[in-house]
């Protein structure tokens, strides 16, 4: 029998940890994710490694089956004292230790001498981290999709809604909310591309006894980790991965990635939602304490924490990379919590970001209200390059600069100033500077480019 450690394993974990729990916790993952990666989690994908092993050997002829029947009926998270465990953990340095041990007293004497054959701690606890990161990145990958897809809505919704593009946080060209909206959707696509790939290519079994050679199995090993890779439903790697973390630094990339895409995204809508600019906000801002008038972006300002807090996490699992030997002393230790964590707050980022762009509530009025505040000040480099045309360009941008600084020194509209400046005046009719004032006139290739981001995303959404 096939052992499904996606079904029956994964309900436990759903029914047992639905929500997180503490002051903060709430705040920074999701339901799903916590659950996928909580200690109850952990501790069944440990018991579903050792179930999967002895099943696998049995298959291989190893272990006698009704014994590994018995040892599968045992694996069950909910008959162990999960806090014993840990306990006794402290005595050997992992908590796969213990946990065979209590195993072993679970089963009678005969399956006992079958329990745990041939494996080693590390390869029943980075065989369960492969499966709660596979279990996680599951809901993940949902949750980008529909932050991919709602960008998507906005850009096709859209694309002609005139807005200020800005750099240095400063006024500099017209753009459109569906242009910007296609570059959150092509970053979270691209994102959603290194995660399937890490989880439908990367994520492996461990299977190596105590130093990788599988010796105890005397020429079975190979055999037994075909065969327990295919029951996980995980990848079966050339060779043991004991101190060849890189399984691990890709998963740390792609997850730290997915958060920064995110983070870019939820820079944005902060920015958008102040109240001087007032161009989109949340359509559930949060409150304040102390002000009756706030309305905090709050799922944005919650993916910014965690946007903060992964590169430190990213780094502690590039750090771990460098181990000695055959068996690392401290550093593999290191990533069990740094990639819980790291899974962890992305799956809250993914969760906030796909509630907030559902709903993100958008002001085409005020984005034309704030593009044209300054009177046409965006509109100075299509001007200089209309007059480029008719004076030399190193002219043109001098007459437009003087216009400009006249403009914003006189607070007068820009408009206003060119229409009255003499030197624009000689060159340019008043249809011709009107044309050259319009920000719908001025968007360059932003159609083509929205066209090819929706053909991106097309492609992307077909990939495995």
């Amino acid at each position: 029998m096939v052992f499904d450690s996606t079904s029956t394993s994964k309900a436990r974990v759903r029914l047992s940890s639905s929500t997180a729990e503490g002051i903060v916790d709430p705040l920074f993952g999701s339901a799903a994710v916590d659950a996928a990666v909580s200690d109850e989690a952990w501790l069944q994908a440990m018991l579903d490694f050792e179930a999967a092993l002895a099943e696998s050997e049995a298959e291989a002829g190893l272990v006698p089956a009704p014994l590994a029947a018995e040892i599968a009926a045992a694996c069950r998270a909910e008959s162990f004292d999960m806090a014993e465990i840990g306990r006794r953990a402290v005595g050997s340095g992992n908590p796969a230790a213990p946990l065979v041990r209590v195993l072993m007293n679970a089963v009678s004497p005969a399956a006992r001498e079958y329990v745990h054959l041939g494996a080693t701690s590390q390869d029943v606890i980075d065989t369960a981290l492969s499966l709660m990161a596979r279990r996680a990145l599951d809901v993940i990958l949902d949750d980008l999709s529909q932050v991919s897809s709602a960008c998507g809505d906005l850009m096709e919704t859209h694309a002609h809604t005139l807005m200020t593009a800005r750099t240095l946080l400063q006024p500099a060209v017209p753009t459109t909310l569906g242009y910007k909206a296609a570059g959150w959707m092509v970053s979270v696509d691209e994102a959603r591309v290194l995660l399937r790939r890490v989880r439908f290519e990367r994520l492996a079994v461990q299977f190596g006894g105590a130093a990788g050679t599988l010796a105890s199995l005397k020429g079975a090993g190979v055999d037994v980790a075909r065969r327990l890779a295919t029951r996980l439903g995980l990848g079966d790697p050339a060779l043991p991965w004991h101190t060849d973390r890189t399984r691990i630094a890709e998963l740390a990339a792609a997850l730290g990635t997915a958060v920064g895409v995110l983070g870019k995204f939820a820079r944005d809508v902060t920015l958008l939602a102040q109240s001087e600019v007032a161009e989109a906000e949340e359509s559930e801002p949060g409150t304040s304490s102390t002000l009756p008038q706030k309305r905090n972006p709050v799922r944005a300002v919650l993916i910014l924490a965690a946007a903060a807090r992964a590169p430190g996490l990213v780094g502690t699992l590039f750090s771990t990379m460098v181990q000695e030997h055959e068996r690392a002393t401290g550093a593999w230790h290191a990533e069990w919590d740094a990639i819980r964590d790291l899974l962890r707050i992305t799956g809250g980022a993914s969760h906030h970001a796909a509630a907030l762009l559902s709903s993100l509530q958008v002001e085409p009025a005020r984005m034309a209200e704030n593009l044209d505040a300054d009177g046409g000040l965006a509109m100075a480099e299509h001007l200089a390059l209309e007059l480029s045309r008719r004076v030399e360009r190193a002219t043109a941008r001098d007459i437009v600069r003087r216009c400009s600084e006249e403009s914003i020194e006189r607070h007068i509209r820009f408009a206003e100033v060119v229409r009255d400046d003499a030197e624009v005046r000689k060159h340019l009719s008043d249809e011709q500077l009107t044309a050259a004032l319009d920000p719908a006139g001025y968007l360059g290739s932003i159609d083509e480019l929205i066209r090819r981001a929706a053909e991106a995303h097309s492609d992307a959404g077909v990939q495995r």
